[in-house]
């Protein structure tokens, strides 16, 4: 596995039943995934060359991030490495210019948009959808709110030129919440769809996810769930593939984010899923039949634990524990600092409210910002 954070640390605890040898490729010792893993090279996923000997002996290369340059990929497949997902699909998670002309191409519905050149062609593009805010992203880079900015004037949208790559505009969509339907599938076609869950965002990151969304007709469900299994066909996907949807005042969804990798919005079913997305996302790259993705209970709640002023984790587990012994905890290894996602926990029940107030209780105190 390229890239070393907490992605590539979850999905190797997913391989070791099946006993899978786990090579990974990491920025540096300190990494999530580095802590666990016994084979562990360092060096730098962008150098082609070292990108070569790491794959030597490797049976199949996949990523817990999209940020390996497609043409290197390319050169993997050409000294027959397995490279999954491949360089032709993962293009459409690495830049969004790319993907949203493949989305039209094949139908999908998104919000309305076109690549701009500078804020004069920002103001015209707002002026087509009726005016200002719109979002500007840059094309390739961003995550987590970063590269995204929401633009109200003219003056107000010459940040994002800075960077000297493509900027895409879109409009802003009058949403009701956002969504994410997950799915794997293997490299012989057969696909697995999760139920579509809600993911609620705090300042452009990702903060609580609900198993599945409450209150989401089974059509548009539906609808969302064979929207992303025709994606995932279309562009080619193999393993673990996230679209993240807005559900919109009028009843519509629309794509507005695609990830080809284990995703914080299916965290929720390391716990709450017969198979979690980590063990379906190596079995699909493997090319072993895929699990069961339906849940064990009938809601299950992820919340984002973010650094805060509250490093002793072994005091915040004792607290944690006892408050709620049903409690999944998630840590990542790393250091705490603010705003930083250091881990996430799992509560699951039957009763939507009290399953929301114990993951939300459990991910402030492990923050520090509830103390009893």
């Amino acid at each position: 596995m390229v890239g070393g954070g907490q992605l590539a640390r979850m999905t190797h605890e997913a391989g070791i039943p099946l006993g899978i040898r786990f090579k990974l490729l990491s920025d540096t010792p300190q990494d999530s995934a580095a802590q666990v893993v016994s084979d562990v090279v360092i060096g730098d996923y962008r150098d082609l060359e070292t990108l070569r000997a790491f794959a030597r002996g490797c049976d199949v290369i996949t990523f817990d991030h999209e940020h390996v340059p497609t043409e290197h990929l390319r050169a993997l497949e050409a000294d027959g490495i397995p490279v999954r997902p491949g360089p032709d699909a993962l293009v459409h998670a690495q830049d969004k210019g790319v993907m949203r002309a493949k989305l039209d191409e094949i139908g999908a519905p998104s919000p309305r948009h076109r690549i701009v050149s500078d804020p004069d062609d920002v103001a015209a593009f707002a002026e087509e959808v009726g005016g200002f805010p719109v979002i500007l992203k840059t094309v390739r880079g961003g995550y987590d709110g970063k590269g995204v900015w929401f633009v109200r004037t003219p003056e107000d949208a010459a940040a994002p030129f800075k960077a000297g790559v493509p900027v895409l505009a879109e409009e802003k969509v009058d949403f009701v919440r956002e969504l994410a339907a997950n799915i794997v599938r293997s490299p012989h076609g057969q696909a697995v769809a999760y139920p579509v869950v809600e993911s609620r965002q705090v300042d452009g990151v990702c903060d609580t996810v609900i198993a599945p969304a409450p209150d989401l007709s089974e059509a548009l469900a539906g609808e969302a769930q064979a929207l992303a299994l025709r994606i995932a066909k279309e562009l080619g996907v193999t393993g673990h593939l996230a679209v993240e949807l807005f559900e919109t005042t009028d009843g519509r969804i629309l794509v507005n984010e695609l990830a080809m990798r284990p995703h914080n919005s299916g965290h929720w079913t390391q716990d709450g899923a017969v198979t979690s997305q980590f063990a379906n996302h190596v079995r699909a790259v493997l090319d072993l039949p895929l699990g069961d993705p339906r849940p064990r209970a009938t809601w299950t709640v992820m919340a984002n634990v973010l650094g805060g002023d509250y490093p002793d984790m072994y005091a915040a587990y004792l607290h944690c524990m006892a408050h709620d012994p049903q409690l999944k905890i998630h840590m990542y290894g790393k250091d705490v600092k603010h705003g930083r996602k250091v881990g996430h926990v799992n509560t699951y029940g039957d009763d939507l409210d009290d399953v929301l107030e114990r993951a939300r209780h459990a991910a402030d105190y492990l923050r520090g910002t509830v103390t009893a």
